[in-house]
């Protein structure tokens, strides 16, 4: 990332919620690795167009997922729909979300 969008790699950068923003930071999660920052950055993912990225098993694929649901669910006061490939993973999330 430029120097000038360093900011970016906070979680607290991007618009959420101080209860979302407690919620990560309970869990250790304060900042991004920059190739998700990067992902959120990109054209016009924010306002709602595609992303398709690839990364390693537990590279934090899904917390740009959760990231860009949340914000359009808050922004759009619409409903989202999350698929995961897991029953154990659906229940973690459930739990987390709420």
């Amino acid at each position: 990332l430029p120097e000038d969008q360093a900011d970016k790699l906070l979680l607290a950068s991007w618009g959420l919620p101080k209860a979302v923003l407690e919620r990560y930071h309970s869990l250790g999660v304060v900042q991004m690795f920059e190739w998700q920052a990067e992902c959120l950055m990109l054209g016009q993912v924010l306002e709602g167009k595609n992303l398709v990225y690839s990364a390693p098993t537990s590279a934090g694929k899904t917390l740009v997922a959760e990231l860009l649901i949340l914000k359009r669910v808050l922004e759009t006061r619409k409903k989202a729909l999350l698929i995961l490939p897991f029953v154990s993973v659906a229940k973690e999330k459930k739990c987390y979300l709420q």
